[in-house]
């Protein structure tokens, strides 16, 4: 995956597939066998491994062996940075917007239409 190469892309690369959202919203609810989280989804399962391979890769999961069966788990690290950037553009466009919002007034107010 040349072009996804800081965690953060990663994370947003995963979760830019409708499965893997599905998964994620599954797992908010706690933990689970792999044969679970499959059971919803119409495809064969090492297709539907290959999805949980690139949530544990980036991070936004993890798997371990218990007994027979591997159980997956969110990892909420990688979520926290995934929000605090969000939150941190939000906030960016939020400014730019009220900036944008006062210049047009202060315009509308110079051509004397306020």
């Amino acid at each position: 995956m040349p072009y996804h190469s800081t965690p953060l892309d990663l994370a947003f690369h995963a979760l830019s597939d409708p499965t893997r959202r599905a998964v994620i919203s599954r797992l908010a609810e706690g933990e689970v066998p792999v044969s679970v989280l499959a059971e919803p989804f119409d495809m064969a399962l090492p297709s539907f491994a290959q999805h949980l391979k690139v949530l544990e890769d980036c991070g936004l999961i993890a798997s371990e062996k218990r007994g027979r069966s591997r159980w997956c788990r969110l990892m909420k690290p990688r979520f926290d940075e995934a929000a605090d950037w969000m939150q941190t553009e939000r906030r960016s466009w939020v400014d730019r917007l009220d900036r944008l919002e006062d210049y047009l007034d202060k315009a509308k107010e110079s051509d004397g239409q306020g």
